[in-house]
């Protein structure tokens, strides 16, 4: 496992890349070839936290990612109550109860599981209320992503807010939304496993998980820049540098 997970990062930032490269050139490419990223790196995460914490945690993580996200997603497209009003269109896939694609769920993880490492490696072992923290964090961590992910993935029609917000027409809402979602994710997973330990035993191995988090998000950066959102790609590269910078460096000590 530990030697096929950079190779499976390799691949992942090729073809990441790689996308962003022909959409940038205007070149034709399946379709399929943007779930088929998602889902490796969502296998990525997956693989990384069953080798660091066991498949029967792992699958608490995966199993309150999934259900939370898809909960809040869905009832968010009903009431607006949670992120703002916004509906997705067919882009993505299939829609669960016609409301939110079954890939979002899983792109949840993705990006999850990196968050809550790098949350994991910043707050210090000793400190009070750990749990609290940590999930606090890790949900501060995924909505930085969401500052530079959100506006592109509208700007391709991917989702449709139906107010004009004042972050390229994106309401403020939504980021609250975003870390809520995040935090109550990471409090379930705490709640249903084991009280949460710090695991720094391999710190170069938990790299790994800042190396997917980087690349996931210099995709949406690149995306931003291809897309005229200049602005979205500064604010992205603000939002996520602190974290991967000092989640990188506290691996480092």
């Amino acid at each position: 496992m530990r030697k096929t997970l950079p190779i499976l990062l390799a691949i992942y930032a090729l073809l990441t890349v790689g996308l962003q490269y022909l959409s940038n050139t205007g070149q034709k490419f399946p379709f399929y070839l943007f779930p088929l990223s998602t889902l490796l790196g969502f296998l990525i995460a997956l693989l990384h936290a069953a080798t660091r914490m066991k498949w029967t945690r792992a699958l608490w993580l995966l199993a309150s990612a999934f259900v939370i996200s898809l909960t809040f997603e869905s009832v968010g497209v009903l009431t607006g109550l949670i992120y703002g009003p916004y509906h997705y269109t067919d882009r993505l896939g299939y829609l669960f109860l016609g409301l939110v694609p079954l890939i979002i769920p899983v792109a949840w993880f993705m990006m999850m599981y990196p968050a809550f490492v790098i949350a994991d490696w910043i707050v210090p072992v000793k400190a009070n209320a750990r749990s609290f923290w940590v999930a606090a964090i890790g949900a501060i961590v995924m909505t930085a992503w969401d500052v530079v992910m959100d506006p592109v993935m509208v700007k391709v029609g991917h989702w449709v807010w139906d107010v004009s917000g004042p972050y390229f027409g994106i309401p403020l809402q939504n980021f609250s939304g975003w870390w809520l979602t995040t935090f109550v994710a990471f409090i379930v997973f705490i709640w249903l496993g084991k009280p949460l330990l710090a695991d720094r035993s391999d710190p170069q191995f938990d790299k790994m998980t800042i190396i997917l988090f980087s690349i996931t998000a210099l995709g949406s950066i690149l995306g931003a820049l291809s897309g005229g959102l200049g602005g979205a790609a500064l604010a992205g590269i603000f939002a996520v540098s602190p974290w991967m910078i000092f989640g990188w460096l506290k691996m480092t000590e």
